[in-house]
């Protein structure tokens, strides 16, 4: 069965959090005059099943082959962070991921790890946080993300009768809090929401999303939060950017997703890319 968890809003004021090298308390980052009650909290000392599971989807052709179990070194807890790795293989894989029309991912030598709390950990609004680093920036093909996704989504693994609404309609909608495009920009990322255009496979990726500056070689929260009815956006508890009136298009329980993609065929100017996550939580206001 489905757990979904319900968060009530009643203030209006930002969470303020510091930045550190070192492993951070990821609990105590409240201010004064706000009271936020974390009702998930991942510091991943372990790999731990009751909160996410491999996402083996093949979305946006992407040309890497996601790997269950950590398969190649691609998903690794180690040192209390979870790395999420894209890594360049000697020879060719036999990929068996599908994209949500059942069609089968070519062969390639990249493979890589995503995981997902569907089915594990889902929230309704509330305040979803990472603090996470990559390795390198600005690579060619490099597409790490931090982001969520409706539950009721229809691409696998599809686990649950009502999992059957198409992105990206109420149901199915997605948020971006974290990418870095690296074909892009290097030390930049892009947040923002989809907006859906009401039919399926049909979103608009540019009104609702911006990019943003920061070292992303260092460590850095990044967070989304409904306030009444805006989506904003926080660096380091730092408000970067908002969606006015948003988060009224948003009202089904959410699930998060951490990956780490490789997007074009340019050629990995290393063997691996890694993403590493030092903690993920939700939070609600009391």
């Amino acid at each position: 069965m489905r757990r979904i968890y319900y968060c009530f809003t009643f203030l209006a004021i930002s969470l303020i959090s510091c930045k550190s090298e070192d492993k951070k308390d990821a609990t105590n980052t409240l201010n004064e005059s706000t009271v936020w009650e974390v009702d998930f909290l991942d510091e991943f000392d372990t790999f731990n099943l009751q909160n996410w599971q491999d996402q083996r989807i093949w979305v946006n052709n992407e040309t890497h082959c996601y790997v269950p179990n950590g398969e190649f070194g691609t998903r690794e807890v180690s040192d209390g962070t979870l790395k999420l790795k894209v890594v360049k293989l000697d020879t060719v894989y036999p990929c068996d991921n599908l994209d949500k029309f059942g069609k089968q991912h070519l062969d390639t030598k990249y493979v890589a790890g995503r995981i997902a709390s569907k089915n594990k950990k889902e929230f309704v609004k509330g305040k979803w946080t990472a603090r996470l680093k990559l390795s390198s920036s600005g690579e060619p093909s490099m597409f790490p993300a931090w982001w969520l996704l409706g539950s009721k989504n229809n691409e696998p693994p599809v686990q649950e009768e009502d999992e059957n609404i198409c992105w990206p309609i109420t149901g199915s909608g997605e948020i971006d809090i974290f990418e870095h495009h690296g074909d892009h920009h290097k030390d930049r990322f892009t947040t923002g929401a989809i907006k859906s255009l009401g039919e399926c496979d049909k979103g608009d990726w540019w009104t609702l999303r911006k990019d943003f500056p920061v070292t992303l070689t260092e460590y850095h929260e990044y967070s989304v939060e409904w306030e009444n009815s805006d989506l904003v956006y926080r660096v380091d508890g730092e408000e970067i950017y908002r969606n006015p009136g948003q988060g009224d298009a948003y009202p089904e329980p959410m699930f998060a997703i951490l990956n780490f993609a490789k997007i074009t065929d340019n050629p990995m100017e290393s063997n691996k890319w890694v993403m590493e996550v030092d903690w993920v939580k939700h939070e609600y206001r009391k």
